[in-house]
Order: structure tokens, then C-alpha cells, then sequence
């Protein structure tokens, strides 16, 4: 009986070894999606509203906020919105109603289409392509798969 208990135990132990020492060779293989989307945005910013002291002041803050505002679109439409609520009730009547949307993300790769003035307001159009994004993040963060695995011995 004590010895078939230690030869099942001195079996056990050279199976478990032997796969501790085994090695194993993974093969990856890249991923490349079928379709790549392009989104556009748009941007607006009334120019007599900005501040500055002369018109082409104005005019140079209103290009730069319809460019963050077209970004802005564009970050809503890769990460979506955060809304934030908040209500109050007193006696069932709505005292108090809070509702706030924010926005949080990077934006790589996006192109100026076209940018203009219409009337008192300044437009930035962007455009986004994701096959650029895609190469781009192939070069940091190469997204593969496990094409075989073959153990080694």
C-alpha cells in the first residue's frame, strides 16, 4: 500500500515537472477590420461675441472656438456623452432640476475639411477618418490574435 501510494506520488510530481519544463511557441497574426467609418463634425461660434479689441480679433477667437466645438462633436461621437442628473421634489412639486453633459476624450487624426464665415458666425467643419486612426495606433498598441500555439518540448 506504501508503495503504490509513493509510486503514485513520484508519478505525479514527474507529470507536473514535466509541464513546468515544457515550452510553448504562440504565432500571432494582425487583425485588420473589414470597414473603417469616417465621421465629420461641425463647429460654430458667433464672431461678435468673442472678446477682443478689434474685429479680426474677434474673428481669430471665433475660428478658434468652432474648432473646439467641432472637436468636442467629434469626441461625443467616438465616446459618447455623460449626463449627470440631479432632481428635487417637495410636496411632488420639482423644486430643484439639474441635468450637466460632459465630454472626455483624445481625438488623433482629425482634419480640417473646410473652414468659413457666415454672416456673424465662424464654422470649422472636421473630419475623421478611422483607417488612419487604425494605422496610427497599429504602430503603438499593434491589436492581434493568437493564429497557433504549439507546445514544445
Amino acid at each position: 500500500m506504501i508503495k503504490s501510494l509513493s509510486v503514485v506520488v513520484i508519478l505525479t510530481t514527474l507529470t507536473a515537472a514535466c509541464g513546468q519544463l515544457a515550452d510553448r511557441h504562440i504565432e500571432y497574426q494582425q487583425e485588420t477590420p473589414l470597414a473603417f467609418p469616417v465621421i465629420t463634425a461641425l463647429g460654430a461660434a458667433p464672431i461678435s461675441a468673442q472678446p477682443g479689441a478689434s474685429d479680426s480679433q474677434r474673428m481669430l477667437m471665433a475660428m478658434r472656438a468652432s474648432k473646439l466645438e467641432a472637436y468636442r462633436e467629434l469626441a461625443e461621437r467616438v465616446y459618447g456623452q455623460r449626463i449627470d442628473s440631479k432632481n428635487t421634489l417637495s410636496a411632488m412639486v420639482a423644486q430643484n432640476d439639474v441635468l450637466e453633459a460632459s465630454v472626455q476624450g483624445v481625438i488623433r487624426g482629425a482634419r480640417v475639411v473646410k473652414t468659413y464665415a457666415v454672416e456673424d458666425t465662424y464654422i470649422t467643419e472636421l473630419s475623421l477618418d478611422f483607417a488612419e486612426v487604425y494605422a496610427t495606433l497599429q504602430h503603438t498598441e499593434p491589436k492581434q490574435s493568437i493564429r497557433s500555439v504549439r507546445y514544445l518540448w
